[in-house]
């Protein structure tokens, strides 16, 4: 059997910190293209689960230990990463400490989820809205 071509996989994560008040999240700022402001995350590793991928770029990219949450949806625009196709389930975390930039993060920064920096990279600003209703409503993301 011919091996079809398929897109990649990632993971990304929302982080919130639960020891600061109003329970910002995190984001990092990318040191590589594309740039801009985006969701902790990577690619998953052949033999990984999902859940693995998102703990493993959470240690990797800003140093912390997370605890996932919930699964808030998955991202599959053929057009969300300039690279090429990605898809990227997104989990709701939670962590407590002092988050450090590493790995692909040259800084990583806290943010109220209504305070989010402009120069966001992918589609991380729909992302993001979707996750301000989960927060508000309890409502995942809707299918599209």
């Amino acid at each position: 059997m011919v091996r079809p071509t398929t897109p990649l996989v990632a993971v990304d994560i929302i982080i919130e910190m639960r020891d600061r008040p109003g329970c910002p999240i995190l984001l990092i700022e990318r040191k590589n293209p594309p740039l801009g402001w985006a969701l902790p995350g990577g690619f998953v590793d052949v033999g990984e689960r999902l859940e693995q991928t998102a703990v493993r770029e959470a240690r990797e990219e800003i140093s912390l230990e997370v605890q996932l949450k919930v699964l808030l949806g998955c991202y599959s625009d053929p057009a969300r990463d300039p690279r090429g196709h990605t898809i990227s389930p997104v989990y709701v975390a939670e962590a407590s400490g002092e988050p450090r930039a590493a790995d692909d993060a040259a800084h990583v920064q806290v943010f109220l989820p209504d305070q989010l920096p402009t120069a966001l990279a992918f589609d991380h600003a729909l992302i993001l809205t979707d996750y301000r209703r989960y927060r508000e409503t309890g409502q995942l993301a809707p299918l599209r």
